[in-house]
């Protein structure tokens, strides 16, 4: 068994509220898990309104595929508009 983890910084465009931010992390949360299935959660930076700090998680029994899945959602970040990607860590055990 083989586990990715990624860490990812999230700046958020137009928000002005904890209320935005929220809307905004929970449908990325929401169509992320569903999209790439995989776990992931709003892990720090919770009562800032203009950052976010994502964790997210794939278990496979190829670390290659592990590997893949993270890229594919990080590349899913990138090209999101409503927010720029920060800092990163990706991590395979």
């Amino acid at each position: 068994m083989h586990i990715g983890t990624l860490t990812v910084i999230l700046y958020l465009h137009d928000t002005s509220s904890l209320k935005d931010k929220r809307q905004i992390i929970k449908s990325l949360v929401e169509t992320t898990r569903q999209k790439f299935n995989i776990a992931i959660a709003e892990v720090d930076d919770l009562d800032l309104w203009g950052k976010a700090t994502i964790g997210i998680v794939s278990v496979s029994n190829e670390k290659a595929h592990a590997n893949r899945v993270l890229d594919k959602v990080l590349e899913a970040f990138e090209s999101n508009p409503r927010f720029e990607v920060g800092e990163t860590a990706l991590e395979m055990i």
